[in-house]
């Protein structure tokens, strides 16, 4: 059963599910979809061409879209107090953001146009993602670090607090620092992730041949040719194509 406060404003055109509950002082833009088992709390602003998956949570004060934007969060998402989405694009040229499934967006945290955020990845706070930006899943951001434009974070990365990242960063990888230098590779992440802990070894041996002194791009397309660990491949070729 739909439960949606009187004080809220919803558009002609929007299109509500059922049983999705809103609590007071919300709006919702005439282009909006809330589909089923979602969640909104107070003070909510949602605008522009919106699709808000199942089960998504979204906090009080978040502000999510403008006139032009496109947007798409998936299922199980939650978004905490005060994040911000799509509301800081100085150009007005329409970018889609996407939002993958089961990430979680802690307090204040801000997505500029074209950013794509894969499945299972937690942003802390106060992080901030610039245009275009794409992480791929399992990616953690730690608080009040900042993704500069045009770059791309690979599966199973971990970001330390306060960091500046200016490039690329390949999969598997811990960095930090302003501007973010890799540390080592992620090893809790990758021991979460893996059986097998001899891949694990395998990974770490092929880090220290294509990233030990720098990144060789050339060793590590041939390594992403012939290596038929899927691990190795995606790190290998990763690095073969990035900004490094």
């Amino acid at each position: 059963m739909q439960k949606i406060h009187p004080t809220t404003i919803i558009e002609t055109g929007a299109t509500i599910a059922p049983d999705v509950t809103v609590g007071p002082f919300c709006f919702i833009g005439k282009d909006v979809v809330l589909k089923a088992g979602c969640t909104l709390e107070s003070n909510i602003i949602l605008k522009g061409k919106l699709q808000v998956d199942e089960d998504v949570k979204i906090f009080s004060f978040a502000v999510i879209g403008s006139e032009e934007s496109e947007i798409h969060i998936g299922e199980k998402t939650h978004i905490r107090e005060f994040v911000q989405i799509g509301t800081q694009d100085i150009t007005k040229e329409s970018r889609k953001i996407i939002i993958g499934a089961n990430n979680f967006l802690m307090g204040y945290v801000q997505i500029f146009g074209g950013v794509e955020l894969a499945e299972n990845c937690i942003a802390t706070n106060a992080v901030k993602l610039y245009e275009n930006v794409k992480c791929e899943e399992r990616v953690i951001l730690g608080g009040f670090s900042v993704v500069e434009a045009n770059n791309t974070i690979g599966t199973g990365v971990m970001v330390g607090g306060a960091s500046v990242v200016d490039k690329d960063v390949p999969p598997f990888m811990l960095i930090e620092g302003n501007k973010a230098t890799i540390k080592g590779l992620n090893a809790i992440g990758l021991r979460r992730r893996l059986e097998n802990r001899g891949d694990i070894e395998d990974i770490k041996a092929v880090f220290k041949k294509i990233l030990g002194d720098g990144a060789d791009k050339i060793l590590a397309q041939e390594i992403a040719d012939t290596n038929p660990n899927e691990f190795i491949k995606k790190l290998a070729s990763f690095v073969a194509s990035s900004n490094l």
